[in-house]
């Protein structure tokens, strides 16, 4: 299914979106330096914001332009994705490119490119080759959001270390410092706003700085502890798109994918080889500390207790076993860069690959394989090739990434999001996809829908999952902290945030738990989008709750749409999706740590159509932190004229399958 159509035409630098509720308005100041203002509806979203370069050893590209050329196209086609939760996309936007030139000696040349949507828009700067212009050194991006109020806002800190892992906090805007994105505010009059960037390649990444008020400017990662340098370019270049994303409701974000439509096709052709699914894996018991990523007598990566996951995934139909912990390199304080000693084709003793490899492929699982490095790219890099081989010749058709260090630096000194390890988050993705592997990268660059052109690149973590229940010192995640999720950091793309715990009290860690009930974990498998998705938890926790477990075998991971039925950010979000090339549809729906009574219209169902609902929902005297594991499943007939009445629980959520009949 593919429509297109496109138009040109000559006009100044005013540009509107297809249905016009978005306008941009370019201009130059009175010293020639390029600006914006963005309007939505009528109303200013952003008013003047400044734009442009500091550059080392060369006046800035910041003042003393004139605008030699603008021109406008529109652009409208239907696109559709390998994979992902909407399967075909809508790319329809009008785009409005102005050409700059310096007045002075130099006479350097800047494109400015804007790209309108309905639900917002793109802009970004081009460097045509020149040569006034050839090799460059950026010292900062002056690129402004000056918004109109103090807006409520959701944020993590920026470039504070920890891999970008950090609950939300929500403050006006002015309270901020420098902050991650994506960036999430609400207006006075209920309008929501996100900020972010779209395809990210051979740049840093941006973070956004309180410069005065209200007044946002990109702050991005530098090169180094030991250099401010933020971005070496050699022309001709592009940025990546600065976005900002417009909505009257916060759930109307969720369906935006204007992030993906600013990244280029599919670069890899045949892509048929990546496959969504679910796996389990010597995972969660490290994190609980009933095994270990090192030698010794509680070791998890061993022959033996790989292949008791490996005949739970074939019993209940889950496609791989993540093993961690499997190579040499553990020993020590590996997170303490100490990555160098990280082997990524060398086995421990009591890991027979081959014989894994083996009684994997009788059973019909595949083995996910792990490639932790401690920081250190740079041993990572020395061996990616033989790594990738490797990965290829045992059949792992999955890499799960790790970067866990103890600040915010590699061990050569690079930031971990700086344009160093955009380089190499870049370079690993294309040579995994030489050797037909997909990649779940963890402690990696934010998304910025690189999944579009790379669609090996299959979901990434970089924000605070699962994990941070079992040893966390405040206690684990809030119950609130998987109703901002969707309205945050998913909006740039899928997460591994690996649910699925049934042991929810952890009794051997007494000041830990996982603060849900066990439907909500449940729920969390269609709330929490990723193509592949985790079952956590150890495979005897399972065997206690086979009813629950169902839910997890059934419960899809490729979707042919998606449809947000309600949401307040913080508080509750729900959502329903159709699995990929079947009429079946999930629903999932979870709280904060308030009670909450939904009810949820099937009119999403198509008409006619009869269907089997399963419904796993809290029981009436279920509470997170009293009585998390007790819950009801309950069985009746519906149809799109139906209504579903839902109780959630503290803490609590519910999930629903509705296979056609």
């Amino acid at each position: 299914m593919l429509v297109t159509s496109c138009s040109h035409k000559k006009i100044d630098t005013l540009v509107s979106s297809p249905s016009s509720n978005l306008s941009v308005e370019f201009f130059l100041t009175q010293e020639g330096q390029p600006a914006y203002r963005v309007l939505y509806k009528g109303g200013e979203v952003v008013s003047k914001s400044l734009m442009g370069f500091k550059l080392k050893d060369a006046p800035d590209l910041a003042s003393g332009f004139k605008i030699i050329s603008s021109d406008a196209s529109s652009f409208a086609n239907t696109w559709e994705q390998p994979w992902g939760e909407e399967r075909y996309i809508e790319n329809r936007y009008t785009e409005l490119r102005v050409g700059l030139q310096e007045v002075g000696d130099l006479q350097r040349k800047l494109n400015i490119v804007f790209r309108v949507y309905d639900d917002g828009l793109g802009f970004r700067y081009e460097f045509p080759q020149q040569p006034q212009l050839g090799s460059f050194t950026i010292m900062d991006e002056l690129t402004e959001f000056a918004l109109t109020g103090d807006h409520s806002a959701w944020w993590t800190p920026g470039q504070a270390g920890n891999q970008y892992e950090y609950l939300y906090q929500n403050t006006p805007v002015s309270e901020m410092k420098l902050v991650h994105t994506p960036l999430t505010m609400e207006t006075a009059d209920g309008t929501f706003i996100s900020l972010h960037e779209a395809a990210l390649f051979d740049y840093p990444t941006m973070n956004l700085a309180v410069t005065s008020g209200t007044s946002l400017q990109a702050a991005l990662v530098p090169w180094s502890k030991t250099s401010d340098v933020k971005a070496k370019v050699t022309t001709p270049f592009a940025t990546p798109w600065r976005t900002i994303q417009v909505a009257d409701k916060a759930t109307d974000l969720l369906t935006s994918y204007l992030i993906l439509n600013l990244n280029e096709p599919n670069k890899l052709g045949d892509v048929s080889w990546v496959k969504p699914g679910k796996y389990v894996g010597i995972w969660w018991e490290l994190h609980l500390e009933k095994g270990s990523w090192n030698q010794g007598p509680k070791h998890g990566a061993t022959t033996a207790n790989t292949k008791k996951y490996i005949d739970f995934a074939a019993e209940h139909g889950f496609a791989g076993v993540l093993v961690e912990g499997w190579n040499v390199g553990w020993d020590g304080e590996w997170w303490n860069h100490g990555g160098d000693a990280f082997d990524f084709t060398k086995p421990y003793p009591d890991y027979d690959v081959d014989e894994v490899t083996r009684y994997a492929k009788e059973k019909g699982v595949y083995i996910i394989g792990h490639h932790e490095t401690g920081a250190s790219t740079d041993n990572y890099e020395r061996q990616l090739e033989a790594a990738y081989k490797f990965l290829e010749k045992y059949g792992m058709k999955t890499v799960k990434t790790g970067y866990v260090e103890t600040g915010e630096l590699l061990t050569n000194g690079h930031y971990h999001h700086g344009q160093f390890f955009v380089r190499h988050a870049q370079k690993v993705t294309e040579i995994a996809a030489k050797h037909k592997v997909m990649v779940v990268a963890h402690e990696t660059v934010k998304d910025t829908g690189e999944r579009r052109t790379y669609p090996n690149l299959i979901s990434r973590e970089v924000a605070r999952g699962q994990e941070y229940d079992a040893w966390a010192t405040d206690g684990g995640n809030p119950p609130d902290h998987t109703t901002i999720l969707p309205f945050t950091r998913m909006l740039s793309g899928p997460m591994d945030f690996t649910p699925g715990a049934f042991e929810l009290t952890l009794p051997d860690r007494p000041n830990n738990q996982v603060n849900t009930t066990l439907a909500k974990q449940l729920a969390l498998y269609v709330v929490i989008y990723s193509p592949v998705q985790m079952a956590s938890d150890l495979p005897e926790h399972y065997e206690q709750h086979p009813q629950a477990l169902q839910f997890i075998k059934d419960v899809a991971v490729d979707w042919e749409t998606t449809r947000v039925l309600g949401g307040e950010i913080g508080k509750y979000v729900s959502i329903a999706r159709q699995e990929r090339d079947s009429d079946n549809w999930f629903v999932g729906a979870i709280t904060n740590e308030d009670e909450r009574d939904l009810t949820v219209a099937l009119d999403f169902l198509p008409s006619g159509k009869r269907y089997t609902a399963r419904i796993y929902r809290d029981a009436d005297d279920a509470d997170y932190r009293s009585n998390p594991a007790a819950y009801v499943v309950e069985t009746r007939q519906v149809s799109a004229a139906d209504t579903l009445d839902l109780y959630l629980a503290p803490g609590g959520g519910a999930a629903i399958s509705l296979l056609a009949e």
